[in-house]
């Protein structure tokens, strides 16, 4: 059967998700290879698996993106979504995750429940996807299947339930048996084939009682099953699995495998209960559209039996080939030459040359069915999360949700003339990761580069270099700080010149004080009577007033609420001039800020720091030691919301911070608030700094 024959029904769409580490790679790599498709099994190690083609991901020994590849397994196509368990690249497992119809959840056994299986539980949870578990590394030593089935059911409830046990322990890891079978499978370690024979004798009784918890699981998604399970009939295999699917689709039961991927133990009976107990597209939870003839909200089930719509959810920047577009295809096929329209950007697009990825290699597909993982390459406007259709069934799917950044950098280039390079580079990365943003600082002109993390925003700047050529230094953006005053001045600004024919004069009396009102923007009160300032030159005073206000006294940051009161002056009738005027305007300014006790401001900013409970003390703590104050907690979610206002030059890397006192199980939201005035102690410091970062700059 050929790649592109798959028909929904005969398709698996499973994201390999969980705590960095886990083995999902490595799993995807022997699957990949015990199934033909590739011939030897790549190794992190070794930097040569499918998966983790993109060379930052080889340095780093951990997947940065999501992957796709396609299993082919007796009659079936599994698409394997590879989604890296490293909490700095959630954007791409949220990417992933809408490709999928079933995330299975990979642990270790000697580990057991870490942060980022229960981070991924927790997602799965909030987007209502199904999902499994996986047990891996079985054959590692202290590999403990019992203890960590037991605490997946403490954790997460009693509808998880084992549909394989472990035959041998830890290096006598020799095979899997099916719960629902009671099959017992033999491993041979050369081939990888596995060969059934009786239970051994001390695994029955454990092999019968996750049996009845299995039935007893199965039994409640279904009335008529539920009867036939209280009459003490029989359940058949085919009903087993078939409630094995319509509980995990309902979100009732997730099921648990087991087995080494290292070793290739237990592949055939993953594959198996992949095929025959996870849903297939048909059962996928309908997607979330507008219909945009109606404007109405709808659900569309995946089907073949529609025009085409397909949504991208992930895009990929490659200097070589260009743009390439992975998709879903919800509704009909996707063959041939398509023009098709694109609601988000309202602009049509021709679709041509259909593949499918297995890592970062194509394999031309002559269509992609409804349910299944295609790619096309150059698409002009289409962005990930965009919905493409056919013209004559004009709906627009549901956008994804990417958290926002939440820490910055600016990005320096290390070559002179490289800034054309970084810009372009920057704009191609901003097409394959929605979760960081760029822009360019009015105040210091400084490029800063936001993402969701210390690491994530290293990543990106290698790959400009790796990708684009552009070699780029990054550090901690120069903070927006304010200057205002707290006193009241009283001055006269005069600007006088001869030098020879006409002379420039112009003279300003200025009252400064700050504003009653609080708001940042210059306050220009025109006192003047009786002429003293010619109303022609009145602007040219408050112009001059406003330029100057861009650099203050102490520390040359802008000055804000400010008001200014010009109540008298003196001019010649023959060299006045409006430059004269703003000349003497700005002259009393400096001269005003000076006698008005100047004061240094820093930007504030509003947290929402989410965390457990057993971590509030040390977040509470910390915020103390960051001059932060705590303005209350609420419950959400299970977990304790702190709100607080912190000084941004505090928590300009709280992510790491937060990220090593919760052991990544924190997360935060920051907004900025308003301006305070800086305590004393710290103004020379800033001063100072500020000083020597211009100096720099000027140097350079």
């Amino acid at each position: 059967m050929k790649a592109m024959d798959y028909t929904i029904d005969k398709l698996r769409n499973v994201g390999l998700i969980g705590h960095s580490g886990s083995g999902k790679t490595t799993l995807m790599e022997a699957l990949l290879n015990f199934s033909g498709a590739t011939d030897r099994m790549g190794r992190i190690e070794d930097g040569n698996t499918v998966s983790d083609f993109d060379p930052e991901e080889k340095k780093r020994q951990i997947s940065l993106q999501a992957s796709v590849a396609p299993v082919y397994y007796d009659g079936y196509k599994i698409n394997l979504v590879d989604l890296p368990g490293y909490f700095d690249f959630v954007g791409e497992t949220i990417q992933g995750m809408r490709a999928v119809d079933i995330a299975m959840i990979v642990l270790s056994a000697t580990s057991g429940i870490e942060v980022g299986t229960e981070k991924a539980w927790n997602y799965t949870e909030k987007i209502k996807l199904p999902r499994a578990f996986y047990i891996n590394k079985m054959d590692r030593e202290n590999a403990d299947f019992d203890k960590v089935f037991d605490s997946l059911k403490e954790k997460f409830g009693m509808s998880i339930v084992a549909v394989q046990y472990p035959l041998g322990k830890e290096s006598n890891l020799e095979g899997i048996i099916n719960i629902v079978s009671r099959r017992a499978r033999f491993t041979d370690k050369a081939t990888g084939n596995m060969e059934e024979r009786e239970i051994p004798e001390e695994y029955k009784a454990r092999v019968d009682e996750l049996h009845d918890l299995l039935m007893e699981s199965v039994a409640q998604t279904d009335e008529a099953l539920l009867e036939k399970y209280f009459e003490g009939e029989k359940l058949s295999k085919d009903e087993v699995y078939n409630a094995l699917i319509k509980g995990c689709v309902a979100g009732e039961i997730a099921p648990v495998m087991c087995g080494s991927a290292a070793e290739q133990v237990g592949l055939t009976t993953l594959l198996e209960d992949i095929i025959e107990g996870f849903p297939s597209p048909e059962y996928a939870i309908p997607q979330k559209a507008v219909d945009l003839k109606t404007d109405e909200e709808i659900f569309v089930k995946l089907t073949p039996n529609k025009p085409f719509s397909a949504i991208v959810f992930k895009t990929i920047a490659d200097p070589f080939v260009g743009k390439i577009s992975l998709f879903r295809t919800i509704t009909g096929t996707a063959e041939g030459e398509m023009n098709v329209y694109n609601p988000n950007r309202d602009k049509n697009e021709k679709l041509t040359n259909f593949f499918y990825l297995r890592g970062k290699n194509q394999e031309t597909a002559e269509r992609v069915n409804a349910g299944d993982i295609g790619a096309v390459a150059k698409l002009n406007v289409t962005k990930t999360g965009d919905t493409l259709c056919d013209t004559s069934f004009k709906v627009r799917y549901d956008a994804m949700n990417f958290p926002k950044p939440v820490m910055s950098y600016a990005v320096l280039p290390k070559s002179k003339g490289d800034e054309d390079k970084i810009s372009s580079g920057l704009t191609r990365l901003l097409e394959e990761d929605p979760t960081f943003t760029v822009e360019r600082s009015p105040e210091t002109a400084e490029v800063i580069m936001s993402g969701l993390g210390e690491t994530h925003l290293e990543v990106l700047a290698s790959k400009l270099k790796e990708k684009f050529g552009a070699d780029v230094e990054l550090s901690d953006p120069a903070l927006p700080y304010r200057e205002t005053i707290k006193g009241k001045s009283d001055v006269q600004g005069k600007y006088k010149k001869q030098s020879g024919g006409h002379g420039q004069y112009g003279d300003v009396k200025i009252r400064f004080e700050q504003r009653p009102d609080g708001e940042e923007e210059l306050d220009f009160v025109d006192e003047v009577v009786g002429g003293a300032v010619p109303r022609n030159f009145i602007p040219a005073v408050e112009k001059g007033l406003r330029e100057a206000i861009s650099v203050g006294v102490l520390a040359g940051f802008p000055v804000i609420k400010l008001r200014a009161t010009l109540y008298d002056g003196s001019s010649h009738a023959v060299d006045s001039s409006e430059m004269a005027f703003k000349m003497a305007a700005s002259m009393a300014f400096k001269k005003g800020m000076e006698e008005a006790n100047p004061i240094l401001l820093e930007p504030i900013m509003k947290m929402e720091i989410i965390v457990p409970d057993d971590y509030m003390g040390d977040v509470m703590g910390d915020i103390n030691k960051k001059r932060g104050r705590v303005l209350g907690m609420e419950q959400e979610e299970g977990m304790q919301k702190v709100i607080a206002e912190v000084p941004m030059s505090e928590v300009q890397r709280y992510s790491s911070d937060l990220k090593s006192m919760t052991q990544a199980r924190g997360e935060f939201r920051s907004e900025f608030v308003r301006y305070d005035e800086v305590p004393a102690l710290e103004v020379p410091r800033i001063i100072e700094k500020t000083k020597a970062l211009r100096e720099a700059k000027e140097n350079k």
